[in-house]
């Protein structure tokens, strides 16, 4: 494990992710520990770049999860400011 490597400011999460995070018994501490640690789950290797450059630099980090049999997405998303950290399906940014 690497540590937390940026502020993740206020946590929140939209409906449906706590939806389908609940119903696959998934827990949202975990999405945002691999989030912190610089794990960025399933995002290509540019949005990988993308987000080490953000770490250092103050941007917004995107980070992609695969959650249960049926590999469902799962984003969290930390301002660029890193006031806030969101639990969100794509379908509802």
């Amino acid at each position: 494990m690497r540590g937390q490597r940026f502020e993740l400011g206020q946590l929140v999460a939209t409906p449906g992710a706590l939806q389908l995070l609940g119903k696959l018994e998934v827990s949202p501490s975990e999405l945002l520990a691999r989030h912190a640690e610089g794990d960025w789950g399933a995002v290509p290797p540019e949005d990988a770049r993308e987000n080490e450059l953000s770490v250092k630099e103050g941007f917004r980090i995107v980070s992609s999860y695969l959650v249960g049999e049926g590999a469902r997405k799962v984003w969290v998303i930390t301002e660029a400011d890193r006031s806030s950290t969101c639990i969100l399906l794509p379908s509802e940014y």
